[in-house]
């Protein structure tokens, strides 16, 4: 094997390795050897043929490519442990030479860029104070009401905003039945806008057992066929359900969880509280989001488009799985908004550069201000996520698979605190 390094540009890094002798011939025979198992030649038994006969009938050639992806493994390995190299995306690797003696590879590796802090204590940002007015403790107990109301049938109600109008209805559009637009026992909620403007509208005041025809018109902006056409619909309600609020006490405090709160005032307080915390950490994301921004304009970074890529593959793949876990996949979201993938890695390229940014900037910080994560730091945390999840400090260790990941993510934990000011 054969090793030259050369430095590029700034943290681009170029480095030539040749794999020869008989790392190379190892890497042929292991070739060879995978080919042979479902190898049929004429003369021999499958998966019999011998090494010497094979390259005669095809070619040692035929054994390069299998050979390459095993001794370019071995080479990057050892490119990595001579140099002391750290690339932070993917290595681009070129084949420059390659014969039956040996194979010649480059590898250009980009490493962490120079980043040079500026000012990042005293920034001068503001920072919200979060608050709640009775307004919205009272939306947001009329919401969690709404949630938890009953839809009941009311035979002497008239249709109203808001209720459920069971109806049976038959289009026709120049007199003749229009497809798809007849139905029976359909349950129409009045102000969800499921039909043509002026249908839901039309309803209103009906009672059971009441028929009317609504002369309508289909908006300009329908399908082609029907766009701008008139239609009348015959209709007829069959069954009106309205819904119920729960009444505040004690067996709806229970519902929602709240076996404690026995007072509506008690009840008005939690919510007050819940609302106030949930604003309290919107305010404090926008604060560090803020910190982090002004600091890493006050930072001096040029930023590789291979790493900006990378990370746009990482948001990429946790938007692919936030979509399964809604039941669909990338293919079917993007058939359904009419967009492309190269359409969301472009969208998604300012998050990537803003997470990049911010992860050199607190890095940059931890080292300068000698952040430092102790034994008993690294054990507090793992205890603590064990206990969250109701596990072992055990499990947490071996789903995490390595300690270094709670060390890195409270190293930057305390490099925020700092740039806060704590």
């Amino acid at each position: 094997m054969t090793l030259k390094g050369e430095d590029n540009m700034k943290n681009v890094k170029e480095y030539e390795i040749k794999i020869e002798g008989k790392e190379w011939e190892k890497a042929l025979d292991d070739a060879f050897k995978a080919k042979q198992k479902d190898l049929k030649v004429e003369g021999f038994r499958k998966g019999k043929c011998p090494k010497d006969i094979y390259i005669k009938k095809f070619g040692v050639e035929s054994l390069y490519m299998d050979a390459v992806d095993a001794a370019a493994n071995t080479a990057f390995k050892q490119v990595l442990t001579d140099n002391d190299v750290h690339p932070v995306c993917q290595p681009q690797m070129d084949v420059t030479d390659i014969n039956d003696q040996g194979v010649a590879f480059k590898f250009t590796i980009i490493e962490k860029p120079t980043v040079k802090l500026g000012e990042y204590k005293k920034l001068k940002v503001e920072k919200e104070e979060a608050s709640v007015s009775a307004e919205e403790i009272e939306a947001e107990i009329t919401a969690l009401r709404d949630k938890y109301a009953d839809t009941v049938e009311d035979n002497e109600a008239t249709v109203e905003n808001g209720y459920t109008a069971v109806i049976d209805f038959e289009g026709k559009v120049d007199g003749k039945i229009l497809e798809g637009g007849t139905g029976a026992n359909y349950p129409l909620q009045i102000g969800s806008n499921t039909f043509i403007p002026g249908f839901e509208d039309g309803l209103l005041g009906m009672k059971i057992g009441e028929e009317k025809e609504l002369k309508l018109t289909f908006p300009k902006d329908y399908t082609d066929a029907l766009k701008g056409k008139k239609v009348v619909f015959a209709v007829k309600i069959v069954g009106i359900k309205k819904r119920v609020l729960p009444e505040l006490g004690p067996d709806f405090y229970q519902d929602l969880g709240m076996e404690d709160i026995k007072t509506e005032k008690e009840f008005e307080k939690a919510i007050s509280k819940t609302l106030l915390d949930k604003k309290q950490a919107e305010a404090d994301n926008k604060y560090i989001d803020a910190l982090l921004k002004k600091a890493c304009e006050n930072m001096e970074v040029e930023i590789n488009e291979e790493i900006i890529a990378d990370e746009v593959e990482r948001i990429l793949n946790q938007y692919k799985q936030q979509l399964q876990m809604q039941g669909l996949s990338l293919e079917q979201y993007l058939e359904f908004t009419k967009g492309s993938v190269e359409d969301l890695k472009k969208m998604m390229t300012p998050e990537a550069e803003g997470r990049i940014k911010a992860r050199y900037l607190l890095e940059a910080i931890a080292e300068k201000e000698k952040v430092e994560v102790s034994e008993e730091d690294v054990k507090a945390e793992l205890e603590k996520i064990a206990q969250m999840y109701a596990t072992t400090v055990e499990e947490v260790t071996n789903m995490l698979g390595d300690k270094e990941v709670i060390q890195d993510d409270l190293k930057m934990r305390k490099a925020l605190d700092i740039l806060k000011g704590n």
